[in-house]
């Protein structure tokens, strides 16, 4: 019988520290694929449910408005608008194609086929109407119009189930990505149990196999004298080094899991508010439009004072209000879509503030503006010019009537980025508590009394998707600057 050999030291300590470095890539690398698969999820849904969830509230503004325009038709008589119904129906039917070609399933289809059927109906029954109140018979026509509402509220309840088809696709989705992600937590705890055992292991074999003969050993060589340990000493130093060395791996390794969990959780927060903001928009804007337009309608028939002028204007300014807010919804529910150029970033500085001369000189602002000569960037030029003017609106606001606003640019060497151009935007306003510092990019987190809280976090949105970042510096009572940071391409001069 074979006598059983007893592994080497190297073998007892090589043994577990691969084990662990196995455990730590092969769940590094898991963790980094779910994270692409989910992002490639939400970005799916949003690309497709999200839109048609858009193209149905489209569907129902559409409708909506053909509804008004024919009553205000019979109000007034104006013939414009039954211009205006006209190009309505055409854009309610380039939203149905629009739907029938980005819809595969048959049930979405089938409630498509049902809308398109009743509504080519119910033009033509409401064509009817019309054409009866134009002959004078409007008794009969009354007559008509009842019925036409019933089609009318038939294609509503149709649109409604073409929404209820993609809020059914978004949950189903949603639950098969919790569900994988529970078996990949039981498989992580699995790896990280395994890592904890082959760790405790490999601290046993440190302490018994190492550590206390290197003590003895130091122990040995002070009594023998320095020349005896020399060489001991180097291959101390040695093994303690490799050691260091293979420790540090595995911390960067569990910092990368980290970020990647972290990274997870952030887009699967970002998707479900951004559904969420997409849902609250659209349901809002449909009563916004109707009160729009009885405005309009109520402002062109009605003989109004001074006063009551000046009542309308200031319920229009506030309409314009609430859709600048819808608008913000909308634009924090879907991804940025880029469209990339070499652009001099100089230039959109200057239009970003050529815009804002006016309301410079209002408040009496004093702006300094320190230009150097940088490199091309590629970036969307409308986007940049957007974040460009969300900071220097945020800083008009932050200080009221006076202040200096200092706008930099220079070229520098960004930690994670290299080569990059950075823009600067410093006020003197009140400043930012250290307490709210990390939560400023938050969405929906604002200290504006009318602000959505959405305008930073699509800015920094922006920025990284142009791979570059926004910071903050700023101190209570100090001001606040916000650097925005831009790659450079390498074959910039």
């Amino acid at each position: 019988m074979k006598r059983w050999t007893r592994p080497s030291l190297r073998a007892r300590i090589l043994l577990p520290l691969a084990g662990l470095v196995m455990i730590t890539l092969g769940g590094g690398a898991v963790m980094i694929w779910w994270t692409y698969r989910i992002e490639g999820l939400f970005a799916s849904v949003l690309e497709t449910n999200v839109s048609r969830l858009r193209t149905a509230a489209e569907l129902e503004t559409a409708l909506m408005r053909q509804k008004g325009f024919v009553s205000y038709y019979f109000l007034d008589g104006d013939p414009t608008w039954l211009k205006q119904l006209e190009e309505s129906r055409q854009a309610f039917k380039r939203e149905l194609l629009k739907a029938r070609e980005s819809s595969p399933s048959e049930p979405e289809q089938n409630v498509l086929g049902q809308i398109e059927s009743d509504y080519e109906q119910y033009t033509r029954e409401k064509d009817r109407v019309i054409a009866l109140y134009q002959a004078g018979d409007r008794e009969a026509g009354s007559l008509l119009h009842q019925e036409v509402r019933a089609q009318f509220s038939r294609i509503l309840e149709l649109c409604d189930r073409y929404k209820d088809l993609q809020y059914q696709m978004i949950n189903r989705t949603w639950k098969e990505s919790h569900q994988q992600a529970q078996r990949l937590r039981v498989i992580a705890g699995t790896a990280m149990t395994g890592a904890v055992i082959l760790g405790a292991f490999l601290a046993f074999m440190l302490v018994t196999e190492i550590l206390r003969p290197i003590r003895n050993l130091a122990v040995e060589a002070d009594r023998a004298g320095a020349g005896a340990s020399s060489v001991s000493g180097n291959e101390v130093a040695a093994l303690k080094k490799r050691v260091r060395g293979l420790i540090y791996d595995v911390e960067d390794t569990h910092t990368e899991l980290r970020r990647s969990r972290e990274r997870l959780l952030q887009s699967e927060k970002m998707a479900l508010v951004g559904k969420l903001a997409a849902e609250v928009a659209h349901t809002i804007r449909n009563p916004m439009t109707s009160i729009k337009m009885r405005l309009f309608s109520l402002e062109r028939t009605l003989e109004l004072s001074p006063t009551q002028r000046e009542d309308f204007k200031v319920v229009a300014e506030e309409m314009r209000h609430l859709d600048n807010i819808v608008r913000n919804f909308l634009e924090f529910s879907r991804p940025p879509k880029l469209k990339m150029q070499p652009i001099n970033v100089s230039e959109v500085v200057d239009a970003a503030m050529q815009l804002l001369q006016s309301r410079f000189e209002l408040l009496g602002l004093q702006v300094e503006r320190n230009r150097h000569y940088l490199p091309n960037v590629l970036a969307d030029p409308e986007l940049l010019k957007e974040v460009l003017v969300n900071l220097l609106v945020n800083a008009c606001d932050a200080m009221g009537q006076g202040g200096r606003l200092q706008v930099t640019e220079t070229e520098a060497v960004a930690e994670r980025i290299g080569r990059a151009v950075v823009i600067a935007i410093q006020d003197t306003g009140p400043g930012i508590p250290e307490a709210l510092l990390d939560k400023v990019f938050e969405p929906f987190f604002s200290t504006k009394p009318d602000g959505t809280g959405l305008g930073l976090a699509i800015a920094q949105r922006v920025v990284e998707e142009h791979g570059g970042r926004l910071d903050l510096r700023s101190r209570e009572g100090e001001g606040a600057t916000f650097i925005i940071t831009l790659p450079v391409p390498e074959e910039s001069g």
